[in-house]
């Protein structure tokens, strides 16, 4: 098993309770890939996904062990699940509880009301069918397309999520409100299409959540799990090539030189990297560089992670702020690949709910800004030269509309570029995740989760079906069972 993200360890925790002795390899000098941790003076910094959804699929992969999620780890739930703040300061409460969420409509815009109401009953049908019946089947073959094509046309899925919100009202403020959500998997909502719509469903269903001692404390939840199983960790072991004996699997060789044999290999590494730097041109057959080359990859991130020696009891634990373009800003960061003069945020204030990730008496965060990833003409912006400046516009701007005062109080921080993308975490062009959920790139138009380039080998995590976010690379481990069969 190559890498350590969610679906990752999902994936090796369900092979092992299935009967294989699973060895984790992680490149890494700690576990959880994009779910790694960082600390500094006292701070501890959870570096990647801080949303958690559809706890129940945490509680299967626990129960394999005959134990609860609360026997390693205590979840809670977020309120509000996120608080939008607008440039000029008008925000919205934005949670799971329909009476609430209407409340809040009413008060932006009281005639989309009735357009509110059919749009949550439309994502209620697309996350039936796309998540509940779908997120945890394979799309190995172009049958399986074919039989979902007719609800694929019924659901309108043709459709952008933003052209679904604007279909059912028309302040412009909630159509944001009601589009932003595709950005949280790494795609474009004026282009994503309207299937993704469902994560309004997924949240309204099951909640947004959050670990207890960080995402990292859910990780270190998972690896105990895994080893309670009877699997094996093992850190600092980056993998060097993928090894084929008549195009089949027999293991993996390592950096070090040490190889290891194996019938079965399952990547939870960047798909992209993973194909064309661990796996053979010569055994490539469908996926190779040029075709890899010719795939539409996500938007990356450009993270602060900073800690102030107060509190500020005021905020919500996740605030997405939006700056004062939308699709233009879009546009930039998708199309252009121009890092843009201003830009919208997502700040996550982790100590609002857990105190002890930061000393006593203060407070920790990170910010990200979506930006372009590194592919041309993003990659001619110079990051080691832009990003102190980039950081201290950010910063500026938290501390003139919910941050007050936070550069006086600041005391710790960290920046993390697409660059640390590419060059820490091995992603093809920065991206922040993998491929961009677009149409032509989902479900069966992904890279498979079972290579068609060499058996034996499968692939989880985010891009692969059914793609980024924590419930879908926990699905994409769910899905392997499906697919590999029994230990001999």
């Amino acid at each position: 098993m190559i890498g350590s993200g969610f679906g990752g360890l999902a994936s090796a925790i369900r092979l092992q309770a299935r009967g294989y002795q699973v060895t984790l390899l992680e490149a890494l000098e700690q576990p959880g890939g994009r779910a790694s941790v960082f600390r500094d003076k006292g701070f501890t910094y959870d570096a990647g996904p801080t949303i958690l959804t559809a706890p129940f699929l945490l509680d299967e992969l626990f129960a394999l062990n005959q134990k609860k999620t609360s026997d390693y780890i205590r979840i809670v739930p977020c309120h509000p699940f996120y608080r939008i703040v607008w440039h000029d300061g008008y925000s919205f409460e934005y949670t799971g509880n329909q009476a609430d969420m209407e409340a809040e409509v009413r008060r932006l815009a009281p005639d989309d009301l009735e357009g509110y109401r059919r749009f949550v009953g439309e994502t209620h049908a697309i996350f039936q069918r796309a998540f509940i019946e779908l997120a945890d089947q394979p799309f190995t073959h172009f049958t399986n397309m074919l039989r979902v094509a007719p609800d694929l046309i019924r659901l309108r899925s043709d459709r952008s999520v933003w052209q679904m919100a604007c279909r059912h009202v028309k302040n412009q403020r909630l159509r944001e409100v009601l589009s932003f959500h595709p950005l949280l998997v790494g795609g474009n909502p004026f282009q994503s299409s309207s299937i993704y719509a469902m994560i309004h469903y997924l949240e309204r269903q099951w909640g947004v959540h959050f670990a207890m001692g960080g995402t990292g404390a859910l990780v270190q939840a998972l690896v105990k799990l895994l080893e309670d199983l009877g699997g094996q960790l093992r850190l600092n072991a980056p993998v060097d090539q993928l090894l084929v004996e008549n195009d089949a699997v027999a293991g993996v060789r390592l950096r070090s030189g040490e190889t290891l044999r194996a019938k079965v290999v399952v990547s939870n590494a960047d798909v992209a990297n993973f194909y064309r730097k661990k796996v053979s041109p010569a055994v490539r057959h469908k996926w190779t560089d040029r075709r890899l080359e010719k795939m539409r990859y996500s938007m990356s991130l450009f993270l602060i992670y900073f800690g102030t020696n107060r509190t500020y009891p005021e905020l919500a634990h996740h605030t997405i702020w939006l700056g004062p373009r939308y699709k233009g800003l879009l546009d930039d960061i998708f199309h252009h690949r121009i890092l843009a003069e201003d830009f919208s945020l997502y700040l996550h204030a982790p100590t609002r709910t857990d105190p002890s990730l930061a000393p006593k008496g203060h407070e920790c965060f990170y910010v990200l800004s979506p930006v372009p990833h590194l592919g041309s003409p993003g990659d001619q912006i110079d990051w080691e030269k832009e990003k102190e400046n980039y950081a201290d516009r950010i910063l500026q701007a938290l501390e003139k509309s919910i941050v007050p005062d936070l550069r006086k109080h600041l005391v710790s921080k960290l920046i993390f570029t697409p660059r640390d993308f590419e060059s820490r975490l091995d992603a093809y062009h920065g991206s922040a995740f993998q491929f961009e959920p677009i149409l032509t790139q989902s479900a069966w138009f992904r890279p498979h989760n079972v290579s068609e380039d060499v058996q034996g080998l499968y692939l989880c995590g985010a891009g692969t079906h059914p793609g980024a976010g924590v419930p879908g690379v926990l699905s994409s481990a769910k899905l392997l069972d499906r697919v590999i069969p029994p230990p001999q």
